[in-house]
Protein backbone atom coordinates (compact mmCIF):
# COMPACT_ATOMS: atom_id res chain seq x y z
CA UNK A 1 0.00 0.00 0.00
CA UNK A 2 1.27 3.70 -0.62
CA UNK A 3 -0.45 5.00 2.55
CA UNK A 4 1.43 5.96 5.59
CA UNK A 5 0.72 6.45 8.92
CA UNK A 6 3.39 8.80 10.98
CA UNK A 7 2.94 8.39 14.78
CA UNK A 8 4.50 9.35 17.74
CA UNK A 9 4.96 8.48 21.91
CA UNK A 10 6.67 9.61 24.54
CA UNK A 11 10.06 8.92 24.40
CA UNK A 12 10.13 7.45 28.67
CA UNK A 13 11.10 3.91 29.43
CA UNK A 14 7.62 3.23 29.61
CA UNK A 15 6.65 4.41 26.35
CA UNK A 16 9.41 3.05 24.26
CA UNK A 17 9.05 -0.76 25.95
CA UNK A 18 4.87 0.22 24.53
CA UNK A 19 6.35 1.22 21.17
CA UNK A 20 8.35 -2.05 21.10
CA UNK A 21 5.25 -4.10 21.55
CA UNK A 22 3.16 -2.51 19.18
CA UNK A 23 6.44 -3.83 16.62
CA UNK A 24 5.69 -6.97 17.93
CA UNK A 25 2.16 -7.22 17.44
CA UNK A 26 2.19 -5.97 14.20
CA UNK A 27 4.65 -7.86 13.24
CA UNK A 28 3.16 -10.76 14.23
CA UNK A 29 -0.09 -10.07 12.65
CA UNK A 30 1.37 -8.87 8.96
CA UNK A 31 -0.38 -5.55 9.76
CA UNK A 32 2.10 -3.35 9.21
CA UNK A 33 5.76 -2.47 8.30
CA UNK A 34 7.46 -0.17 11.03
CA UNK A 35 10.42 1.92 10.99
CA UNK A 36 11.75 5.05 13.10
CA UNK A 37 10.99 8.12 12.10
CA UNK A 38 14.33 10.36 12.65
CA UNK A 39 13.04 13.99 13.32
CA UNK A 40 15.89 16.35 14.78
CA UNK A 41 15.95 18.53 18.23
CA UNK A 42 14.54 22.35 16.85
CA UNK A 43 14.36 25.39 19.00
CA UNK A 44 11.39 25.11 20.56
CA UNK A 45 10.94 28.19 22.07
CA UNK A 46 7.44 29.26 23.56
CA UNK A 47 4.24 26.76 23.89
CA UNK A 48 2.03 29.90 22.37
CA UNK A 49 4.39 30.25 19.54
CA UNK A 50 4.20 26.34 19.20
CA UNK A 51 0.21 26.66 19.11
CA UNK A 52 0.29 29.06 16.68
CA UNK A 53 2.58 26.97 14.20
CA UNK A 54 0.69 24.00 14.71
CA UNK A 55 -2.22 26.24 12.66
CA UNK A 56 0.17 27.72 10.43
CA UNK A 57 1.85 23.93 9.82
CA UNK A 58 -1.85 22.42 9.02
CA UNK A 59 -3.02 24.61 5.99
CA UNK A 60 1.14 24.49 4.79
CA UNK A 61 0.42 20.82 4.96
CA UNK A 62 -3.07 20.92 2.66
CA UNK A 63 -1.37 23.74 0.69
CA UNK A 64 1.82 21.19 0.35
CA UNK A 65 -0.55 18.44 -0.88
CA UNK A 66 -2.58 19.99 -3.14
CA UNK A 67 0.46 21.66 -4.98
CA UNK A 68 2.00 17.95 -5.67
CA UNK A 69 -0.85 16.56 -6.94
CA UNK A 70 -1.33 19.53 -9.26
CA UNK A 71 2.36 19.09 -10.34
CA UNK A 72 1.09 15.32 -10.90
CA UNK A 73 -1.51 15.81 -12.78
CA UNK A 74 0.38 18.16 -15.28
CA UNK A 75 3.22 15.81 -15.60
CA UNK A 76 0.69 13.44 -16.95
CA UNK A 77 -1.03 15.76 -19.05
CA UNK A 78 2.16 17.34 -20.77
CA UNK A 79 3.48 13.83 -21.33
CA UNK A 80 0.01 12.96 -23.60
CA UNK A 81 0.66 10.07 -25.24
CA UNK A 82 3.14 8.26 -22.06
CA UNK A 83 0.52 9.12 -19.66
CA UNK A 84 1.04 5.23 -18.20
CA UNK A 85 4.34 6.11 -17.47
CA UNK A 86 3.97 9.74 -16.55
CA UNK A 87 3.97 8.22 -12.69
CA UNK A 88 7.49 6.80 -13.23
CA UNK A 89 9.45 9.91 -13.53
CA UNK A 90 7.98 10.86 -10.34
CA UNK A 91 10.86 10.72 -7.46
CA UNK A 92 11.14 12.41 -4.56
CA UNK A 93 15.98 13.15 -4.78
CA UNK A 94 15.94 10.43 -7.38
CA UNK A 95 13.86 7.58 -5.42
CA UNK A 96 10.69 6.84 -5.95
CA UNK A 97 8.09 8.36 -3.44
CA UNK A 98 7.62 5.41 -1.33
CA UNK A 99 11.52 4.54 -0.89
CA UNK A 100 12.01 8.62 0.06
CA UNK A 101 9.27 8.47 2.83
CA UNK A 102 10.49 5.13 4.62
CA UNK A 103 14.48 6.27 4.18
CA UNK A 104 13.37 10.04 5.58
CA UNK A 105 16.44 12.14 6.52
CA UNK A 106 16.00 15.76 7.72
CA UNK A 107 17.76 17.79 5.14
CA UNK A 108 20.16 20.35 7.52
CA UNK A 109 21.69 22.23 4.38
CA UNK A 110 18.34 23.37 3.22
CA UNK A 111 16.17 23.55 6.24
CA UNK A 112 18.96 24.14 8.80
CA UNK A 113 17.44 22.84 12.88
CA UNK A 114 19.42 25.07 14.57
CA UNK A 115 17.23 28.57 13.10
CA UNK A 116 14.35 29.07 14.78
CA UNK A 117 10.86 26.98 14.20
CA UNK A 118 9.16 29.91 12.84
CA UNK A 119 12.48 30.74 10.23
CA UNK A 120 12.18 27.00 8.88
CA UNK A 121 8.34 26.92 8.47
CA UNK A 122 8.60 30.40 6.54
CA UNK A 123 11.56 28.81 3.97
CA UNK A 124 8.93 26.13 3.11
CA UNK A 125 6.25 28.36 2.81
CA UNK A 126 8.00 30.69 0.99
CA UNK A 127 9.89 27.70 -1.70
CA UNK A 128 6.30 26.43 -2.16
CA UNK A 129 4.68 29.54 -2.99
CA UNK A 130 7.30 30.02 -5.70
CA UNK A 131 6.95 26.87 -7.27
CA UNK A 132 3.47 27.31 -7.25
CA UNK A 133 3.56 30.63 -8.61
CA UNK A 134 5.94 29.10 -11.57
CA UNK A 135 4.16 26.19 -11.94
CA UNK A 136 0.50 28.31 -13.28
CA UNK A 137 2.75 30.74 -15.64
CA UNK A 138 4.48 27.65 -17.12
CA UNK A 139 1.66 25.25 -17.75
CA UNK A 140 -0.72 28.38 -18.33
CA UNK A 141 1.46 29.35 -21.54
CA UNK A 142 1.70 25.80 -22.26
CA UNK A 143 -2.15 25.25 -22.12
CA UNK A 144 -2.95 27.80 -24.44
CA UNK A 145 -0.08 26.78 -27.16
CA UNK A 146 -1.93 23.02 -26.72
CA UNK A 147 -5.10 24.02 -26.58
CA UNK A 148 -3.92 26.31 -29.94
CA UNK A 149 -2.92 23.06 -31.44
CA UNK A 150 -5.71 21.16 -30.90
CA UNK A 151 -7.87 23.08 -32.56
CA UNK A 152 -6.32 23.14 -35.40
CA UNK A 153 -6.08 19.62 -35.69
CA UNK A 154 -9.37 19.17 -34.90
CA UNK A 155 -10.11 21.14 -38.17
CA UNK A 156 -7.94 19.03 -40.02
CA UNK A 157 -9.46 15.46 -38.58
CA UNK A 158 -12.97 16.40 -38.89
CA UNK A 159 -15.44 15.52 -41.76
CA UNK A 160 -15.83 17.37 -44.75
CA UNK A 161 -18.47 19.38 -43.45
CA UNK A 162 -16.53 20.93 -40.94
CA UNK A 163 -12.87 20.41 -41.31
CA UNK A 164 -10.33 23.01 -42.59
CA UNK A 165 -9.80 22.45 -46.86
CA UNK A 166 -6.23 23.85 -46.49
CA UNK A 167 -4.26 20.37 -46.82
CA UNK A 168 -6.47 18.78 -49.44
CA UNK A 169 -6.80 21.52 -51.74
CA UNK A 170 -4.34 23.07 -54.45
CA UNK A 171 -4.39 25.88 -56.71
CA UNK A 172 -4.58 23.39 -60.23
CA UNK A 173 -8.34 22.42 -58.56
CA UNK A 174 -9.84 25.86 -59.09
CA UNK A 175 -10.57 28.75 -61.94
CA UNK A 176 -8.97 31.69 -60.60
CA UNK A 177 -8.82 35.26 -61.06
CA UNK A 178 -11.84 34.81 -64.17
CA UNK A 179 -14.94 37.74 -63.78
CA UNK A 180 -17.11 35.39 -65.00
CA UNK A 181 -16.47 31.65 -63.55
CA UNK A 182 -16.58 30.65 -60.26
CA UNK A 183 -15.09 27.01 -58.94
CA UNK A 184 -17.35 25.27 -56.45
CA UNK A 185 -16.86 22.71 -53.98
CA UNK A 186 -19.70 20.20 -53.76
CA UNK A 187 -20.41 17.13 -50.62
CA UNK A 188 -21.85 14.38 -52.52
CA UNK A 189 -23.36 11.56 -50.01
CA UNK A 190 -20.80 8.23 -50.85
CA UNK A 191 -24.41 6.13 -52.29
CA UNK A 192 -25.03 9.39 -54.53
CA UNK A 193 -21.58 9.30 -56.58
CA UNK A 194 -22.89 8.27 -59.95
CA UNK A 195 -25.84 10.58 -59.84
CA UNK A 196 -24.00 13.91 -59.28
CA UNK A 197 -21.50 12.47 -62.72
CA UNK A 198 -24.94 12.07 -64.33
CA UNK A 199 -26.78 15.02 -63.11
CA UNK A 200 -24.63 18.13 -62.26
CA UNK A 201 -24.00 19.73 -65.46
CA UNK A 202 -27.96 19.73 -65.86
CA UNK A 203 -28.41 21.36 -62.11
CA UNK A 204 -28.57 24.71 -63.54
CA UNK A 205 -27.71 26.38 -66.43
CA UNK A 206 -23.94 27.76 -67.13
CA UNK A 207 -22.38 24.78 -65.66
CA UNK A 208 -19.35 23.88 -67.67
CA UNK A 209 -19.61 20.35 -68.99
CA UNK A 210 -16.43 17.53 -67.18
CA UNK A 211 -15.47 20.40 -65.04
CA UNK A 212 -16.60 18.26 -61.97
CA UNK A 213 -13.34 16.16 -60.08
CA UNK A 214 -13.07 14.10 -56.93
CA UNK A 215 -10.64 15.38 -54.52
CA UNK A 216 -11.19 14.29 -51.24
CA UNK A 217 -13.44 11.23 -49.54
CA UNK A 218 -14.26 10.13 -46.09
CA UNK A 219 -16.58 7.53 -44.66
CA UNK A 220 -19.69 9.56 -45.26
CA UNK A 221 -19.09 11.08 -48.88
CA UNK A 222 -16.64 13.08 -51.64
CA UNK A 223 -15.52 16.44 -51.86
CA UNK A 224 -16.10 17.03 -55.67
CA UNK A 225 -15.32 20.50 -57.74
CA UNK A 226 -17.56 21.82 -60.36
CA UNK A 227 -16.89 24.89 -62.58
CA UNK A 228 -19.96 27.33 -63.28
CA UNK A 229 -20.86 31.05 -64.38
CA UNK A 230 -20.50 32.98 -61.07
CA UNK A 231 -23.90 34.51 -61.75
CA UNK A 232 -25.96 31.00 -61.61
CA UNK A 233 -24.57 30.37 -58.34
CA UNK A 234 -27.27 30.73 -55.85
CA UNK A 235 -29.51 28.21 -58.64
CA UNK A 236 -26.78 25.96 -58.55
CA UNK A 237 -27.06 25.56 -54.73
CA UNK A 238 -31.03 25.32 -54.31
CA UNK A 239 -30.51 22.84 -56.91
CA UNK A 240 -27.77 21.00 -55.73
CA UNK A 241 -29.46 20.84 -52.75
CA UNK A 242 -32.74 19.18 -53.58
CA UNK A 243 -30.43 16.57 -54.67
CA UNK A 244 -29.30 16.33 -51.68
CA UNK A 245 -25.70 17.70 -52.85
CA UNK A 246 -24.36 20.07 -50.05
CA UNK A 247 -22.01 23.07 -51.51
CA UNK A 248 -19.24 23.96 -49.06
CA UNK A 249 -18.69 27.17 -48.73
CA UNK A 250 -15.02 27.75 -49.90
CA UNK A 251 -12.80 30.09 -51.78
CA UNK A 252 -9.88 29.63 -52.41
CA UNK A 253 -6.97 32.05 -50.97
CA UNK A 254 -3.56 31.08 -51.25
CA UNK A 255 -2.49 33.32 -48.97
CA UNK A 256 -4.90 32.03 -45.93
CA UNK A 257 -3.98 28.45 -46.81
CA UNK A 258 -0.03 29.94 -46.75
CA UNK A 259 -0.91 31.14 -43.35
CA UNK A 260 -3.00 28.63 -41.74
CA UNK A 261 0.07 25.69 -42.70
CA UNK A 262 2.51 27.61 -41.44
CA UNK A 263 0.46 28.40 -38.10
CA UNK A 264 0.50 24.59 -37.71
CA UNK A 265 4.15 23.87 -38.12
CA UNK A 266 5.10 26.92 -35.91
CA UNK A 267 2.52 25.38 -33.28
CA UNK A 268 3.78 22.03 -33.08
CA UNK A 269 7.37 23.08 -33.68
CA UNK A 270 6.50 25.93 -30.31
CA UNK A 271 5.29 22.39 -28.35
CA UNK A 272 8.06 20.39 -29.12
CA UNK A 273 10.70 23.44 -27.87
CA UNK A 274 8.67 23.93 -24.34
CA UNK A 275 7.89 20.15 -23.98
CA UNK A 276 11.36 19.30 -22.94
CA UNK A 277 11.96 21.98 -20.53
CA UNK A 278 8.46 21.91 -19.26
CA UNK A 279 9.08 18.20 -18.04
CA UNK A 280 12.26 18.75 -16.67
CA UNK A 281 10.96 21.61 -14.60
CA UNK A 282 7.62 19.60 -13.21
CA UNK A 283 10.16 16.78 -12.29
CA UNK A 284 12.61 18.41 -10.26
CA UNK A 285 10.08 20.82 -8.96
CA UNK A 286 7.45 17.81 -8.09
CA UNK A 287 10.83 16.03 -6.41
CA UNK A 288 11.43 19.75 -4.38
CA UNK A 289 7.52 20.01 -3.39
CA UNK A 290 7.32 16.39 -2.31
CA UNK A 291 10.32 16.34 -0.37
CA UNK A 292 8.99 19.75 1.54
CA UNK A 293 5.96 18.05 2.14
CA UNK A 294 7.28 15.45 3.86
CA UNK A 295 9.27 17.74 5.89
CA UNK A 296 6.33 19.20 6.58
CA UNK A 297 4.78 16.29 8.07
CA UNK A 298 7.85 15.93 10.53
CA UNK A 299 7.46 19.52 11.83
CA UNK A 300 4.01 18.63 12.19
CA UNK A 301 4.54 15.56 14.27
CA UNK A 302 7.56 17.65 16.09
CA UNK A 303 5.18 20.64 17.18
CA UNK A 304 2.15 18.29 18.16
CA UNK A 305 4.90 16.05 20.03
CA UNK A 306 5.78 18.76 22.32
CA UNK A 307 2.32 20.50 22.82
CA UNK A 308 1.08 17.30 23.60
CA UNK A 309 3.61 15.50 25.69
CA UNK A 310 5.15 18.77 27.11
CA UNK A 311 9.18 19.64 27.61
CA UNK A 312 11.59 18.91 27.63
CA UNK A 313 11.27 17.25 24.32
CA UNK A 314 11.61 13.86 24.56
CA UNK A 315 9.44 11.46 22.33
CA UNK A 316 9.89 9.01 19.21
CA UNK A 317 8.14 8.73 16.15
CA UNK A 318 7.53 5.87 13.99
CA UNK A 319 6.44 5.05 10.57
CA UNK A 320 3.92 2.60 9.70
CA UNK A 321 3.12 1.11 6.48
CA UNK A 322 -0.33 -1.00 6.26
CA UNK A 323 -0.10 -4.17 4.65
CA UNK A 324 -3.06 -3.72 3.37
CA UNK A 325 -6.71 -1.78 3.83
CA UNK A 326 -8.56 -4.53 5.12
CA UNK A 327 -6.38 -4.37 8.00
CA UNK A 328 -6.33 -0.59 8.68
CA UNK A 329 -9.04 -1.15 11.29
CA UNK A 330 -7.32 -3.96 13.25
CA UNK A 331 -3.40 -1.80 13.20
CA UNK A 332 -5.79 1.04 14.35
CA UNK A 333 -7.17 -0.85 17.50
CA UNK A 334 -3.48 -2.51 18.32
CA UNK A 335 -2.19 1.08 18.44
CA UNK A 336 -5.33 2.42 20.64
CA UNK A 337 -4.62 -0.41 22.64
CA UNK A 338 -0.92 -0.19 23.11
CA UNK A 339 -1.32 3.44 24.32
CA UNK A 340 -4.20 3.96 25.96
CA UNK A 341 -2.35 4.53 28.95
CA UNK A 342 -1.43 8.00 26.86
CA UNK A 343 -5.12 9.18 27.54
CA UNK A 344 -7.70 6.73 29.03
CA UNK A 345 -10.80 8.79 28.34
CA UNK A 346 -9.81 9.25 24.58
CA UNK A 347 -8.81 5.70 24.24
CA UNK A 348 -11.59 4.53 26.08
CA UNK A 349 -13.98 5.88 23.94
CA UNK A 350 -12.32 4.42 20.74
CA UNK A 351 -12.01 1.25 21.71
CA UNK A 352 -15.79 1.00 22.38
CA UNK A 353 -17.17 -1.48 19.80
CA UNK A 354 -20.37 0.07 20.03
CA UNK A 355 -19.04 3.29 18.49
CA UNK A 356 -17.87 2.78 14.63
CA UNK A 357 -14.71 4.25 13.71
CA UNK A 358 -14.31 4.14 9.35
CA UNK A 359 -10.87 3.00 9.74
CA UNK A 360 -10.28 4.10 6.63
CA UNK A 361 -11.38 7.35 6.72
CA UNK A 362 -9.38 8.60 9.39
CA UNK A 363 -8.62 12.49 9.03
CA UNK A 364 -5.63 14.22 10.95
CA UNK A 365 -8.83 15.91 12.92
CA UNK A 366 -9.97 13.01 14.64
CA UNK A 367 -8.32 12.11 18.26
CA UNK A 368 -6.18 9.51 19.60
CA UNK A 369 -3.77 8.73 22.32
CA UNK A 370 -1.03 9.56 20.34
CA UNK A 371 0.18 11.86 17.71
CA UNK A 372 -0.96 10.90 13.94
CA UNK A 373 -0.85 11.95 10.87
CA UNK A 374 -1.51 10.61 7.96
CA UNK A 375 0.65 10.37 4.11
CA UNK A 376 -1.12 8.88 1.16
CA UNK A 377 0.52 8.36 -2.06
CA UNK A 378 -2.39 7.02 -3.65
CA UNK A 379 -3.92 10.59 -4.07
CA UNK A 380 -1.16 10.71 -6.87
CA UNK A 381 -2.43 8.04 -8.89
Amino acid sequence: MSEFWLISAPGDKENLQALERMNNVTSKSNLSHNTKFAIPDFKVGTLDSLVGLSDELGKLDTFAESLIKRMAQSVVEVMEDSKGKAHETLLANGVDLTSFVTHFEWDMAKYPAKQPLVSVVDTLAKQLAQIETDLKSRTAAYSVLKANLENLEKRSTGNLFTRTLSDIVSKEDFVLDSEYLITLLVIVPKSSFAQWQKTYESLSDMVVPRSTKLIAEDNEGGLFTVTLFRKVIEDFKVKAKENKFIVREFYYDEKEIKREREEMTRLLSDKKQQYGPLLRWLKVNFSEAFIAWIHIKALRVFVESVLRYGLPVNFQAVLLQPHKKSATKRLREVLNSVFRHLDEVAAASILDASVEIPGLQLSNQDYFPYVYFHIDLSLLD
